[in-house]
């Protein structure tokens, strides 16, 4: 059976906790929704930060809304190495030991301890498509991204499953131009 899914770039973003927007934003502040993204209740803001290292900044970074209980910081290996963090490679929200930077807003600074990463390659999907596609919450799969000149076999992505999702994989920019991706496509879960 062919185990179609979405695959999806996603770039270099900041997701702030509330306490962040405040500091950054001013008290009070809210998201401004520029657009709904494919997993539902998110979505790309107006709104935008400047992400600092050791070695240079990052200007102009998405940040996607609503707001998380801790700030979270994904960009892919090129960026982190750029300015000068060393990120590791994990899922969304395992923050304990990540990397720090400082994030500016119009309205002030906020030094990040940790909450750096690399986000590790991973499928969203629901109860009902796991069941469907035979895969369990937290399975290592293989998927296979097709394009014209660098089709391209990813290892050890992790299957999230929660009835919040919706199927849809997710790879960072670096990821998606190994693959020669333009944009989404069509990906097949091997196993």
């Amino acid at each position: 059976m062919e185990k179609p899914v979405l695959a999806e770039i996603s770039a270099r973003h900041v997701h702030l906790s509330k306490e962040h927007l405040a500091v950054l934003f001013g008290e009070g502040y809210q998201l401004t929704n520029k657009k709904d993204l494919s997993q539902p209740g998110q979505f790309a803001c107006e709104e935008r930060v400047t992400v600092v290292g050791p070695k240079r900044e990052l200007k102009n970074v998405s940040i996607l809304g609503p707001v998380r209980p801790e700030s979270q910081v994904e960009l892919s290996m090129t960026d982190a190495r750029s300015i000068g963090v060393s990120a590791p490679v994990r899922e969304s929200g395992d923050l304990e030991g990540s990397a720090p930077c400082k994030l500016i807003g119009p309205c002030g600074e906020v030094e990040l301890q940790q909450g750096v990463i690399i986000a590790k390659r991973h499928i969203h999907m629901t109860p009902e498509d796991a069941e469907k596609y035979g895969m369990q919450d937290k399975q290592i799969v293989r998927v296979a991204v097709k394009s014209a000149e660098r089709s391209l076999i990813f290892e050890d992505v992790v299957c999230r499953v929660s009835p919040k999702y919706a199927l849809a994989m997710h790879l960072d920019t670096d990821e998606a131009n190994a693959a020669g991706m333009a944009g989404s496509c069509t990906a097949y879960i091997l196993d």
